[in-house]
């Protein structure tokens, strides 16, 4: 933390294609080794197989995806009186897309299809559908958060 003045968050542009700051976001946790152009390809390339095979609105999708994967609850370890309890805390906003990205990458970059830009496009549809991997995350971490609910008084 810093001790004289309050570090300003940065402006996301919008991505030129969608003007979305979520695309945005997506897009940048995408890149490894700094490959921002390989990684937009890649997401805009997932985005066009969504649109041939659901011959729906592709950034919608995508949206819904990212929706039903935010987690509401997640659980936090804290330590009280020599004891490790799993104490469950209510997740920020932007904490919550955050992870829900990261958990959809993740659970894209398990599957098994030929190029990463499928493998996007599958699990992006199998959340937006409420199944896959990124949901089933979601899912675990809420039925850990449901199961120490009585630890929920060493909140802090």
């Amino acid at each position: 933390m810093p001790r004289r003045k309050r570090v300003e968050k940065k402006e996301i542009p919008p991505d030129p294609e969608y003007n979305s700051v979520l695309v945005t976001m997506f897009i940048n946790n995408i890149v490894k080794r700094g490959k921002k152009s390989l990684a937009e390809k890649i997401f805009y390339s997932a985005l066009n197989i969504i649109k041939e095979r659901t011959k729906k609105d592709p950034l919608e999708l995508f949206e819904t995806a990212v929706n039903n994967v935010k987690p509401t609850l997640e659980v936090r370890s804290r330590r009280i009186g020599g004891a490790n309890y799993q104490v469950p805390t209510e997740v920020s906003p932007k904490k919550q897309i955050a992870l829900s990205i990261r958990w959809i990458l993740a659970a894209a970059r398990n599957r098994s299809e030929h190029s990463m830009s499928e493998r996007l496009a599958s699990e992006l549809i199998a959340a937006s559908h409420k199944e896959g991997a990124a949901f089933k995350k979601k899912e675990d971490t809420h039925r850990m958060a449901e199961a120490n609910r009585a630890f929920a008084h060493f909140k802090w």
